[in-house]
């Protein structure tokens, strides 16, 4: 059979892997925690220096042997290698070797020198422990270095010999103190990085078969292919061809190259951490297992009965990649489809297929518009059987519906998308896939383009309802975790190290033994009176009839849930979901807590004023505002002004205010009807602040401060509202540090601040916890909450 000319582009000599810069990364993440590690262990690495020391000792000879191998085969290996791939004619691969091996000593050496200068002491001393030897050994570094760079550790012999090596020479030398443990695992994570940065930065010879391989590969498993051609990459950047045979049919060829199995990870794994989606399928996969995975859901969609490309064949083509052949299909992808010609009939068409692979537990996982076709008849084709899985369950089958849905809907809106597919599988399937309606369940095609119609989840899921409206679905949580709760546990962590350090300056023994009980049972019981405060508060704003101590039972709950919430959120949901319970309608329930808060916020200004005020005319000498704190308001006052004056934020400010404000209005109008409603809200809001501020005052007095109860108001009420605005649960570490800086600004010794400080929230945040506890628990037991 004659050559076939292959029509495609110029394969580059050369590629950037992005499996080198992956590697790249994780050496760097690796290297660094190590490196943490080794300074938390020091003394338990000082102790395994003197035990190898003392093993040297009594077996000199050994050492000595160690350290003659060692010494001589870390140079002659490399060196071996070298020429081995000389002979074979790759030198290009020795030459990137030589490159990083330049680049590692070099590197080395600069940092070596860096640390000996004095920067870095405590990394200078863990390298070298206290002694003239090098931080980072440059030899080592090199040849590892090099090592990396000329993949030895894909030939299982050379990688074998090379570690050996590696290790006897660093046994030698940590045997006669020229190294320490510390400095020979960073030294080869060093020269690992700068391995795989050099392979990233130089890129690597293209192993990719070219088309001409393809060819012969399909030639091989019978396919008399007369013409080739290469067309537009898919979703996942796999090569396709259309290839021409001799009876005039055609393929579809997709080659999955194995350079490209890592290519997404990282959006891969993310979505893997965050979304729980009960899938099965690896994140990062082999060549065999993705060309498997493909082939097995192709031939099952056709057992299945869907209208998808039959594969006809798959086959390796040698060690770097695999394809698979499907026949081919004259059609064109819905997104090129008019809305207008988007029909009922298609609708029924689309949804009668993802019905056939429901029947048979296949999730497609892709239903979009460039993997849902039209043929030339009009019938509709299914595309991209890799993404989907066999076996699905059914979290995966429902996701497929939410998905499909959604994508319909965006093209002839949610109505017509929830009668078509109703028509097909009815109202209990919509139904059950209605909680799964959820931005983080649906693509990144589907996402981007919900961002211009922000409401079309809500109209389907009101659309559904409509449909069965007597359905009693279960909440589905998709997302692990979100965004905002890296950001919560980042900040407690440093909140955490905040509230340690002040804690390390106090003597607590000191602090217990000399405080004064009197005026700690006076803060105790003032920290009290703020629970039952918030209880009348909450009573004042709700018309509806509330029991009193089931209510102040409610708000110590809310003390409880602040350990993993921020101060401003959990009160919040455990008072609003306290008042749903109370048989209140949501809208109701949200408007009246949220009512609470705009005049606790109300309040809060007013009395911030009030106290400033009053302060800054009777103790000008005394509470005098630092230039730190000046400077601190006006970039407040900036970052104010720049919120309000950009469009895009101040929307979204105004956006989240009116979500939570939105029923407000309407919720005082009913309050200002009843005068004592109207008297116990207000009462119940000022208690709350008063109580805090005794309470605070109460603890610098018990430990012998003396400053005016205004000047501790100011000091509290700033605090306060750093601490709402603090990510952290219970404002952590934010409440802290003001209350201890206000304090101390106030004319407070910092040392009595801290200790003042500190027996404030505990008698405030760590006390109530255990009978918030208890509260939760029999409010739960009880139905309440």
């Amino acid at each position: 059979m004659s050559d076939v000319y292959v029509v495609e582009p110029l394969l580059p000599q050369r590629l950037r892997r992005p499996s080198d810069l992956l590697r790249f990364f994780v050496t760097l993440i690796v290297l660094v925690a190590v490196g943490l590690l080794a300074l938390v262990a020091k003394q338990t690495l000082v102790g395994l220096e003197a035990d190898v020391k003392e093993g040297a000792e009594l077996v000199p000879l050994l050492s000595r042997i160690a350290a003659f191998l060692g010494g001589a085969a870390v140079l002659i290996v490399p060196a071996a290698f070298a020429v081995e791939r000389v002979f074979h004619r790759d030198g290009l691969r020795v030459a990137e070797g030589l490159i990083a091996a330049i680049v590692g000593m070099a590197g080395s050496f600069l940092l070596g020198q860096w640390l000996v200068a004095g920067n870095a002491d405590d990394l200078r001393l863990l390298l070298t422990g206290d002694r003239r030897i090098e931080p980072l050994n440059t030899l080592l570094t090199s040849v590892v270095a090099y090592a990396t760079a000329v993949r030895i550790s894909r030939r299982p012999t050379w990688r074998m010999l090379m570690w050996t090596t590696i290790a006897l020479y660093i046994l030698a030398f940590f045997s006669g103190r020229q190294i320490t443990l510390p400095s020979a695992i960073i030294t080869v994570l060093v020269g690992m990085a700068i391995g795989y940065a050099t392979l990233y930065g130089v890129g690597s010879p293209n192993t990719r078969p070219p088309g001409s391989a393809v060819v012969a590969a399909l030639r091989k498993l019978s396919f008399p292919v007369v013409s080739a051609r290469r067309v537009e990459d898919d979703y996942q950047g796999s090569r396709r061809y259309a290839i021409g045979l001799k009876d005039g049919t055609s393929l579809d060829v997709t080659v999955l190259d194995r350079d490209r199995q890592v290519a997404g990870l990282p959006y891969r794994l993310w979505r893997r951490i965050r979304l729980n989606s009960e899938t099965r399928r690896k994140a990062i996969r082999s060549l065999r297992a993705e060309l498997e995975r493909e082939a097995l859901m192709a031939y099952a969609a056709q057992a299945a009965g869907a209208s998808t490309p039959r594969l006809l064949g798959t086959s390796e083509i040698g060690t770097e990649a695999a394809l698979l052949a499907y026949e081919h299909i004259e059609t064109r992808p819905l997104d090129e489809v008019p809305d207008e010609q988007i029909d009922d009939a298609l609708l029924a068409q689309i949804w009668e297929q993802v019905e056939l692979l429901r029947i048979q537990r296949l999730a497609h996982r892709r239903l979009t518009g460039d993997s849902i076709h039209l043929d030339r008849a009009g019938r509709v084709v299914l595309t991209d059987a890799r993404s989907g899985e066999i076996a699905a369950g059914d979290l995966l089958l429902r996701l497929d519906i939410a998905q499909l849905l959604t994508y319909l809907a965006l093209r002839v809106g949610a109505e017509r998308s929830v009668r078509a597919a109703a028509a097909v599988l009815g109202p209990e399937a919509l139904a059950a896939a209605m909680p799964l309606l959820q931005r983080i369940a649906l693509t990144r095609e589907t996402r981007a383009a919900l961002a211009k119609n922000k409401h079309l989840l809500a109209g389907l899921r009101e659309q559904i309802v409509a449909l069965k409206p007597q359905v009693k679905v279960e909440e589905v949580r998709l997302e692990r975790f979100r965004p905002r709760t890296l950001v919560t546990i980042i900040a407690s962590t440093l909140a955490a190290y905040v509230v340690l350090s002040q804690l390390s300056r106090v003597d607590i023994y000191r602090v217990v033994t000399t405080a004064n009980w009197a005026w700690s049972g006076v803060a105790l019981l003032a920290s009290f009176v703020s629970f039952v405060a918030a209880a009348l508060m909450l009573r004042g704003f709700v018309p509806e009839p509330l029991p009193l101590w089931r209510t102040v039972l409610v708000q110590f709950a809310s003390s409880f849930v602040k350990l993993v919430a921020p101060a401003a959120v959990g009160g919040v949901a455990i008072n609003t979901r306290y008042l749903q319970k109370r048989g209140i309608p949501p809208a109701s329930a949200m408007a009246s807590v949220g009512a609470s808060q705009l005049i606790m916020l109300v309040f809060h200004i007013a009395l911030l004023l009030l106290f400033a005020y009053i302060t800054g005319s009777t103790q000008t000498t005394t509470f005098t505002p630092s230039r730190g704190l000046v400077v601190v308001l006006l970039l407040v006052a900036v970052l104010v002004v720049v919120v309000l004056g950009v469009p895009p934020l101040r929307k979204l400010v105004t956006s989240r205010m009116r979500k939570l404000f939105s029923n407000v209005l309407p919720r005082l109008l009913d309050v200002l009807q009843s005068p004592r409603k109207m008297v116990e809200a207000c009462t119940g809001t000022l208690m709350i602040t008063i109580a805090f501020v005794l309470c605070l005052d109460a603890c610098v007095a018990a430990f012998g401060g003396s400053i005016s109860f205004t000047a501790v108001a100011v000091v509290y009420l700033t605090a306060n509202a750093i601490g709402s605005a603090a990510p952290t649960p219970g404002g952590l570490g934010a409440v802290e540090l003001a209350l201890a800086g206000g304090l101390t600004v106030a004319g407070v010794p910092a040392e009595l601040a801290t200790s003042a400080v500190l027996l404030h929230r505990l008698l405030t945040f760590w006390l109530p916890v255990l009978p918030g506890w208890a509260s939760f628990t029999y409010l739960q037991r009880h139905e309440a909450l």
